[in-house]
């Protein structure tokens, strides 16, 4: 009976708000299609949209003041009518739900991003839509760098796992990104890097290992993910294998060192009674220098 009561009390507030002439559109500054869409689809997942970029109506690139929603949706004239009684109501020309191949709308304005290399690219081959990353309505993850990477972990569950290691990037904490190793929207590189090569992407911070050297440690000039995992790893820093045994996958020539160390060498009670080989360091120790050394006496990179 309460329930009764409460929607007759609604039905007459709103009959006496219309015969007052109250104003019951959305905001006189809208366009009168987007007002349309606005009257069924207002609420907290939609509103966002209004103060974004897509939504600037002094914007001509954005079509928003002349098309409304439907610079983006398509004029979806059989989703604007009302369906026959029991009929589903038609979908929007372009309803970029997951999975639907709606990328040409956007491309249609974000042509610089997506021109090049997103038709070859491994989430277009993948399936992976715009829609799949981006959010329109909503804030758009991909453009807030903690957002992002729990974005792209949904689908990247091994990387998702290395990040959870001891000697990561600064990734969680919101100082680095993912695009900014990687370019999601396809690259001509493995893995999609930003730069040509895996070296030139992490040059990009680390530009004091840059060089050029006088003497060079070839695989550090080669290639950084040799000795480095750059998601994560148990090991500081970054590296595949704890010292000396990720030296000596290269370096077992003759005499110095001959032979590959192991756990036996390891100091026991008293302590200093262990190999200076597998302490603190360890081969770093005295080859401090190993991406390369400026040194006049520095081929062994001791200096």
């Amino acid at each position: 009976m309460r329930t009764l009561i409460r929607w007759w009390l609604f039905g007459l507030f709103g009959a006496c708000a219309a015969a007052a002439g109250a104003d019951t559109s959305i905001d006189p500054a809208l366009p009168e299609s987007a007002q349309r869409c606005l009257d069924c689809h207002a609420g907290p997942d939609v509103d966002h949209v209004l103060d974004g970029p897509h939504a600037v109506a002094a914007d001509a690139r954005t079509r928003f003041a002349s098309d409304g929603c439907g610079s983006c949706h398509g004029p979806s004239l059989e989703h604007m009518q009302r369906p026959p009684r029991g009929q589903p109501r038609a979908r929007p020309d372009h309803p970029f739900s997951a999975g639907s191949a709606d990328d040409a709308a956007c491309a249609g304005c974000h042509r610089s991003e997506v021109d090049l290399h997103w038709p070859g690219s491994a989430h277009a081959q993948a399936g992976v839509g715009c829609v799949g990353c981006h959010r329109v309505h909503q804030p758009d993850p991909m453009q807030a760098p903690a957002q992002q990477t729990a974005r792209c972990s949904e689908c990247h569950r091994t990387v998702r796992a290395e990040l959870q290691r001891p000697s990561t990037h600064p990734l969680h904490d919101g100082r680095m990104q993912c695009s900014d190793c990687h370019a999601p929207h396809g690259s001509a590189t493995p893995a999609m890097l930003q730069r040509a090569t895996a070296n030139e992407t992490c040059f990009d911070c680390h530009a004091d290992l840059r060089g050029p050297f006088l003497w060079e440690h070839p695989p550090a000039r080669e290639d950084c993910s040799i000795c480095h995992r750059p998601h994560g790893t148990v090991h500081r820093p970054l590296l595949r294998q704890r010292g000396p045994w990720l030296c000596q996958q290269c370096h077992l020539a003759q005499f110095h060192p001959s032979t590959a160390l192991s756990g036996t060498g390891l100091p026991s009670a008293p302590i200093g009674s262990g190999s200076t080989s597998l302490l603190g360091r360890n081969c770093m120790n005295c080859h401090s220098q190993v991406h390369g050394s400026n040194h006049p006496s520095g081929p062994g990179f001791t200096r």
